[in-house]
């Protein structure tokens, strides 16, 4: 592997034997980057809420799925019961009889998600709902390790016919990345559980925290959320509806999760959601992070993939109102006063202060007549009530076509503020797409390239794939006065229960690894800059011509230049960075941030690390400067 080699001087002394010269017109930006312009989107795939971002390690903590236990191991005296449950919309419970002879015993036993991961001297706390059926019962609470070894054993003592919250503290003594709860009687009597919930004690307002981590890093600017096709749901009846996912999460219906069955060859049968991590999760989510949140509503047409039938499967028109509604109070759930019903909620949940909602999606990947035909009365509804909320309309699934076409047509025509692409597509696509936004109209809707990610051979997090990416978001840079939003997808997958790959970030029970996508994602938020600079090579841009990718920005507010550079060549090549137009101009200090790794090489659990940004010193001085790439790299650099 050739090092990359960088050297620089002042325009006096710089070779003659440059390649390239790229001309960077420092004195007049062309077009300002929004501050929403790279983020995140989060879909519930892969495990991606429950058993990932949402921390409670218990599977069917209320036995609500079809069948009560799933996720639980019973044993002994067991049954499931409805009558006077302790939480209306998740009426079932498990009952615990004393078990038919003294030398047997009566309980459950829960794996969580693939296993429960268990960190050495972590607090672990435990709560449950009980009502005894005497006038007290005592249970037995065990931590075990995969190979059934007791970690730790407690005692959880409990009276009272009427149903009450009781929390217990464990903290195992070894790690164990597949260990599991046991929970059995030790008195003669019986006793009803409901609500059997496990939470790391680390856990950031109900969400793990290395994963909240691995989110905040990325700086991002937008947060789009609950999904994606979940929003559609295969029928309406299982599409996602927020106002299930507020209020005390105990009360939050089951919801099933429609990637259950959707890949064929990855079906996972026990994949609900809980709605624990709800609607106001995900605000305060967007508010720990720094993003400006984009929830996105149904518009009342379940998954077009799925139903072909449009009459059969989707609301008509007439008949939207509810749907609607939804949508104005999700607004005034954000938003609203505490005097309003749904600002009240809010308020009483934690938040008295508006989340300053500035965006709202309404659809996600529907086509053809009947989508503009729905989505017309929201657009009515919301703008007659909230005039500065702006609203992102769908252009459909694919990047162009006849439905795209089709799909943009109505969006100019019915002055959606942002539209929606989606691309999944190979490596080479986003290398030969870098001047996609060149020749989009100016006025009008602007871009929302709310999924997108470089599908290459076996569908691997590898680098050809990040670089590819990186190469395609010079042409997303360069053309800001067009994209005003951009989010890779989907953002999370656990290593063991995956259904959709590529992903942004993936983990097990204990970790997770940083794909090189991450990184170039991350590069981009770090130094996105506040204005686009015109960047040419014989006054063209730089968008694929001879295996290189580039564009630049400044940074009014830091006083910095950021020149982005993919060389996606077999060969190292010599750039001339000249900057012109700029009065005084004087390059004092500057650093490069750069990939470099064979195309095949990926992160993993193993080695979250294997590809990551290294960074070399710039001496600077003068306007220009000449830089050398080495094949295969994606370089900021970054100057003062």
């Amino acid at each position: 592997m050739k090092k990359l080699i960088l050297s620089l001087c002042c325009l006096a002394t710089l070779s003659a034997s440059a390649q390239h010269e790229f001309t960077i017109q420092a004195k007049k930006p062309v077009a300002d980057i929004q501050p929403t312009m790279y983020g995140i989107f989060f879909e519930d795939i892969n495990f991606g809420a429950d058993g990932g971002l949402y921390a409670e390690m218990i599977e069917n903590r209320s036995f609500e799925f079809p069948d009560a236990l799933m996720g639980w191991e019973a044993f002994g005296n067991i049954s499931i019961a409805t009558d006077k449950p302790a939480f209306e919309r998740n009426p079932h419970y498990v009952v615990f009889k004393a078990p038919t002879h003294h030398d047997r015993r009566t309980g459950l036993e829960n794996h969580g998600f693939f296993g429960m991961g268990l960190k050495k001297g972590l607090r672990y706390d435990l709560s449950l709902y009980a009502r005894t059926h005497g006038d007290k019962a005592t249970l037995r609470v065990e931590m075990l390790t995969a190979t059934n070894d007791t970690i730790m054993r407690k005692t959880l003592d409990m009276a009272g016919k009427d149903w009450k919250k009781y929390t217990l503290a464990l903290t195992p003594n070894v790690t164990d990345g597949k260990g599991f709860l046991r929970i059995s009687l030790d008195t003669k009597e019986g006793v009803d559980l409901d609500h059997i919930s496990l939470m790391p004690s680390d856990n950031w307002n109900g969400l793990r925290a290395d994963l909240v981590k691995d989110l905040a890093d990325l700086h991002p600017g937008i947060f789009r959320f609950p999904g994606g096709c979940i929003v559609e749901g295969t029928d309406l009846g299982e599409r996602y509806q927020w106002k299930n996912s507020v209020g005390p999460a105990e009360n939050r219906p089951l919801n099933t999760n429609r990637w259950q069955h959707t890949i064929q060859n990855r079906v996972f049968p026990n994949y609900f959601q809980t709605y624990g991590l709800g609607f106001y999760e995900f605000f305060l989510l967007a508010e720990k992070i720094g993003a400006a949140p984009l929830p996105i509503l149904s518009c009342g047409m379940a998954c077009q993939f799925q139903n072909w039938d449009l009459k059969a499967a989707h609301v008509p028109v007439n008949e939207l109102q509810p749907y609607i509604d939804d949508a104005l109070d999700l607004i005034e759930f954000a938003n609203g006063d505490t005097s309003t019903k749904w600002g009240k909620l809010r308020a009483d949940m934690g938040h008295p202060a508006p989340f300053n909602l500035k965006f709202i999606g309404i659809g996600n990947e529907q086509w053809g007549e009947w989508y503009p035909e729905h989505l017309e009365p929201f657009l009515k509804a919301i703008r007659a009530k909230y005039p500065e909320i702006q609203i992102v309309g769908t252009s459909g699934p694919s990047a162009d076509g006849k439905n795209f076409d089709y799909g943009w047509q109505e969006m100019r025509r019915l002055k959606a503020d942002l539209v929606d692409e989606h691309y999944y597509m190979a490596p080479e696509w986003f290398r030969s797409n870098a001047a996609r936004y060149d020749k989009y109209p100016r006025k009008g809707p602007k871009v929302f390239a709310g999924e997108y990610a470089a599908h290459g051979k076996d569908r691997r997090n590898n680098f050809e794939g990040a670089l590819s990416e990186a190469a395609f978001m010079t042409g997303i840079e360069r053309n800001a006065d067009v994209v005003h939003m951009a989010t890779y997808a989907p953002l999370f997958s656990h290593v063991e229960g995956w259904q959709w790959k590529p992903d942004l970030i993936w983990f097990d029970n204990l970790q997770s690894y940083r794909t090189p996508n991450w990184y170039v994602q991350q590069l981009y938020s770090l130094y996105k800059g506040t204005h686009v600079l015109a960047l040419t090579e014989n006054k063209q841009p730089v968008e694929g011509q001879n295996g290189l990718y580039a564009s630049a920005v400044c940074d009014q507010k830091a006083g910095a230049y950021y020149v982005k550079i993919a060389n996606t060549k077999d060969t190292e090549e010599t750039i001339t960075l000249q900057f012109k137009g700029a009065k005084n101009l004087n390059l004092t200090s500057g650093e490069m941030i750069y990939m470099h790794a064979a195309l095949d090489a990926e992160n993993s659990i193993s080695n979250p690390t294997a590809v990551t940004p290294k960074t070399k010193p710039l001496t600077v001085s003068g306007t220009a400067m000449e830089v050398k790439i080495s094949p295969k790299t994606f370089a900021v650099i970054k100057l003062k």
